[in-house]
């Protein structure tokens, strides 16, 4: 589904991703993991179109869709879901649902796909004329991922979706998330819980650096001592 091989990408004269080459099969959910800085907002935000690699090739659904400006990504199904939240906060959470659904032209389908998310995440619905920046911190989270599932996304990016929650909030995303893959949803997640992460991915990256060091089924590397000395608090 996607196939990433050798982009570089540089801030300025930094260069934070060094070769970095991945793939994600239909299905899956896939996490990449590593310290603060690593690198794995900046792979997401280079897949999504929001950055440039210097060079390198990513194909999406066996075309290729680097160098395309982020709007014509998301037509094509792959949608991000940012570090952050980055709702408006200023508009209703209906109005941020709906954004995300601003290239479509379904009326019917849109109508449908919103009743879907208020399904998904009740309070949503609860909450649909208030504005979004007065929601919690768990509930900007869970409008941010019911704005990305407005885009019918074929492969969502999910950066840190658990960041700043409350580990009964986590688990709750966490959830959600498994219950988006198993309805057909693929999922590249980036996230600092690593123990979270593994415990719901089929395969992840270990990113350090800027560059991919280990790779594996997410089980193996859950097992690993060297993972978790590094990443688990083992």
């Amino acid at each position: 589904m996607l196939a990433v091989k050798d982009i570089n990408v540089f801030y300025g004269a930094i260069h934070a991703l060094k070769g970095v080459s991945l793939d994600v099969k239909e299905g899956e959910i896939v996490t990449m993991i590593g310290a603060n800085g690593a690198g794995k907002s900046t792979i997401l935000k280079t897949l999504s179109g929001l950055l440039k690699p210097q060079s390198g090739s990513i194909e999406f659904l066996d075309k290729p869709i680097h160098g395309k400006v982020a709007q014509d990504i998301v037509k094509r199904g792959l949608v991000h879901c940012p570090e952050g939240r980055r709702v408006f906060a200023n508009m209703s959470v209906e109005e941020n649902l709906e954004l995300g659904a601003f290239l479509r032209k379904d009326k019917k389908g849109i109508a449908d796909d919103m009743a879907s998310v208020y399904k998904r995440f009740p309070r949503m619905l609860e909450r649909s004329k208030q504005l979004a920046g007065t929601l919690s911190g768990g509930e900007q989270q869970m409008l941010a991922m019911g704005r990305a599932l407005m885009a019918r996304p074929k492969l969502l990016l999910l950066d840190e979706p658990s960041m700043g929650l409350a580990p009964l909030l986590v688990r709750e995303i966490f959830n959600i998330i498994q219950e988006i893959n198993q309805t057909g949803t693929t999922v590249l997640l980036v996230e600092q819980n690593a123990n979270m992460a593994l415990s719901i991915a089929h395969r992840a990256y270990v990113i350090e650096t800027g560059k991919i060091v280990l790779t594996g089924a997410a089980e193996e590397l859950a097992s690993s001592e060297e993972i978790k000395k590094a990443y688990l608090g083992g």
